[in-house]
C-alpha cells in the first residue's frame, strides 16, 4: 500500500517521529492476540475503548456480565525489597459486576477495584430490571462493615470465578490492551497526518 506523502516538512517530521515510535512500541513490547475465554467467562475485547466485557454462568440459572475497564487509578507504594529508598506504583482496575438469576426480575450489582495482588468488594446493590429508579441506594461502602459480612461477600464471588486470580488475569490482559490500543492510536494519528493536504 503506497503511503502518501506530506506536503510540508512538519508533516514529513510527525510521520517519521510516528513511524518510528509504532516500530519501537511493536518491537519494545508486541502486542499478544488477546484471549477470547478465560476460566469459565468469555472475554470480549472493544478496540479502540477503554474496557472489556465478560460474560459466563454458574448453575443452571444464573448469568453473570462483568464490565472491566483499562487502568483507572493507581497509589503509590514503597518499592520492595531490602532498600526502603525509593516509590512503585500499584495499578486499579474497576469492575461492575452483574449477577442475575435470569427471571427478569433484579440483578445483583457489584462495584469491585482489582489490583493487582486482589480484587476488592466496593459496594453491592440491587439493580432493578426495569431501570425505573434513575438513583438506586447504592449501599454502604462494604469495606467498613463487619469483616464477617465482607468474608462471605467474598465467598460468594468466589465460587463465581470472581476473585484475585481474576484480578490477576486482568492486569496482564489490560497491560496487553493497552499496547495494542497505543499502537492503534499512533496509527491513527499519522495516518491523519499523512491525508492533510
Amino acid at each position: 500500500m503506497a503511503e502518501t506523502c506530506p506536503k510540508s516538512p512538519l508533516e514529513a517530521n510527525i510521520v517519521r517521529i510516528l513511524r518510528n515510535e509504532i516500530k519501537y512500541q511493536s518491537e519494545y513490547a508486541p502486542y499478544q492476540q488477546p484471549v477470547t475465554q478465560y476460566k469459565s467467562f468469555t472475554v470480549q475485547d472493544h478496540p479502540g475503548e477503554q474496557w472489556i466485557t465478560m460474560r459466563g454462568k454458574f448453575g443452571d440459572d444464573e448469568e453473570i456480565k462483568i464490565e472491566v475497564t483499562m487502568f483507572d487509578g493507581y497509589e503509590v507504594v514503597p518499592k520492595p525489597g531490602d532498600d526502603d529508598s525509593g516509590e512503585d506504583v500499584r495499578l486499579h482496575i474497576s469492575l461492575l459486576v452483574d449477577i442475575s438469576k435470569g427471571d427478569d426480575s433484579e440483578d445483583l450489582e457489584f462495584i469491585c477495584s482489582a489490583w493487582p495482588d486482589c480484587l476488592e468488594v466496593q459496594n453491592v446493590y440491587i439493580l432493578r430490571r426495569d431501570k425505573k429508579l434513575a438513583r438506586p441506594y447504592m449501599g454502604p461502602d462494604i469495606r467498613k462493615l463487619n469483616s464477617n459480612f465482607q468474608k462471605r461477600l467474598g465467598e460468594f464471588l468466589e465460587a463465581r470465578g470472581i476473585n484475585d486470580e481474576l484480578s490477576f488475569f486482568l492486569h496482564d490482559y489490560m497491560m496487553n490492551k493497552d499496547r495494542a490500543e497505543l499502537v492503534g492510536w499512533l496509527k491513527n494519528v499519522k495516518c491523519f497526518v499523512e491525508k492533510i493536504e
